[in-house]
């Protein structure tokens, strides 16, 4: 698994026990991590791959219905492509669901699965047990899926803005990279923004803060007593935003249910992606919320520094970010060398050491170290509060206003309703 240095790339994995990896690549509101609009079914029974359908409170839709919204899959409408498959930008009908004409109705990112390889399917799925039950302002939209013959899709809400990543890193739209033969080569792709356009610029200190705030309100509300569940693959490309910077989570293929009982964690075999997974995780396969919390504070130190999770451009032993940014986090004068130079003057001293010194909580070796989420969510809404109160030299950057995504995210910043998974034959 060590050899599996490469910037992105998916590894294969059994049905039942998860060994497989994946390699490295906001809420408005400041009120409790668990939103009064999010929710969660409560039965936890193991369940069928029919039963996993018929429960998921999703439109499934025919396959027809997804070629007419696509315009029968045209090249043009491609949003980007991965070891999945193909993602296309379509248009339906907000009530009826139903496929209507480009530039009118409800802006959808459908994902059609590669018919060849197992592995699909088994993260298809997954993704409709979770993404179709639960609930949650900061968790992507999944609106439906399709299983016809050999044709599986899943249709999510248009988000407009991309990933963290593109924003970060000014991503390309393919890039790949090779890895052992146990992995499968996989292609980096952007589901639901125009990547490789003009709007991905580089984020202000208070933007940046908002999209760290609302992706820890999502991470707070999987933990939580109601939901229970572990993410397992918290990463800059996984975290979506809408036209108004509000982060969502997606990608729920590697996600599991946390221990019951009075186990403390889940045994599993190790999947997650290289340069963000907790190291106890990848070393003994025990499985905790403290591993995302781990995995949440490599994100941090991407947002804060501008710098990949795993960069072989940097000199040996500092291709990991933890690694590189160790020194100048256990160092209050050196802190502020590692920040991003491209947020510089924006940020008060005294803002830059705390949101520092929460990032080296959370990769903590020692996971007992770690916050919790809830605790996460408190810390960076106070960084906010002060950081608006007092303000910072230089004020916050303008973001530039994409015209093209104005108008296309529809939810307005309303919660959208889905549930929350019962216990599968997917989590074992």
């Amino acid at each position: 698994m060590g050899s599996c240095l490469s910037a992105r790339i998916k590894a294969e994995s059994p049905l039942h026990i998860g060994l497989s990896f994946k390699s490295a690549r906001d809420g408005n509101d400041k009120g409790n991590s668990i939103s009064k609009s999010s929710s969660v079914s409560t039965p936890r029974t193991p369940r069928t791959e029919g039963e996993i359908l018929q429960s998921s409170n999703l439109k499934n839709f025919t396959y027809n219905d997804l070629k007419t919204a696509t315009r029968n899959f045209r090249p043009d409408s491609v949003l980007g492509e991965g070891g999945f498959g193909s993602v296309f930008k379509g248009w339906v009908d907000e009530q009826s669901f139903a496929a209507t004409k480009p530039g009118t109705g409800l802006v959808i990112a459908v994902k059609r699965l590669n018919q060849e390889g197992f592995q699909g399917h088994r993260e298809w799925l997954t993704e409709i047990d979770y993404l179709g039950q639960l609930h949650h302002p900061n968790l992507v939209r999944l609106i439906g899926f399709c299983l016809e013959d050999e044709h599986r899709l899943l249709v999510y809400e248009f988000m407009p803005r991309g990933s963290l990543e593109n924003h970060l890193f000014r991503s390309k739209l393919f890039t790949y990279s090779t890895c052992i033969p146990t992995c499968l080569l996989r292609f980096s792709f952007y589901l639901f923004g125009a990547s490789g356009s003009a709007h991905f610029q580089p984020l202000s200190w208070s933007l940046r803060l908002k999209v760290a705030l609302g992706a820890a309100k999502g991470l707070a509300f999987l933990h939580s007593e109601e939901a229970k569940v572990i993410y397992r693959d918290f990463k800059s490309s996984n975290i979506l935003l809408d036209s108004d910077y509000n982060a969502k989570l997606s990608d729920f293929g590697l996600a599991k249910d946390g221990p019951t009982g009075d186990r403390s964690y889940v045994s599993t075999r190790v999947m997650g992606t290289y340069g963000y997974a907790a190291p106890e995780y990848m070393i003994t396969g025990h499985l905790t919320a403290k591993s995302d919390v781990y995995s949440f504070g490599v994100v941090l130190l991407e947002i804060l520094s501008g710098k990949r999770a795993i960069d072989k451009n940097r000199p040996s032993g500092e291709h990991s970010l933890v690694e590189w940014a160790k020194p100048y986090l256990t160092s209050k004068r050196r802190v502020l060398q590692m920040l991003d130079t491209r947020i510089e003057g924006q940020y008060s001293t005294a803002g830059a050491l705390k949101a520092a010194k929460l990032a080296i909580q959370c990769i903590s070796t020692e996971p007992k170290l770690r916050p919790n989420m809830n605790s996460v969510v408190k810390a960076l809404e106070q960084l906010q509060d002060s950081s608006e109160t007092s303000g910072a030299k230089g004020g916050p950057i303008t973001e530039p206003v994409d015209k093209s995504s104005q108008g296309s995210d529809t939810t307005n910043n309303k919660a959208v309703s889905y549930p929350r998974p019962s216990a599968s034959i997917l989590n074992l």
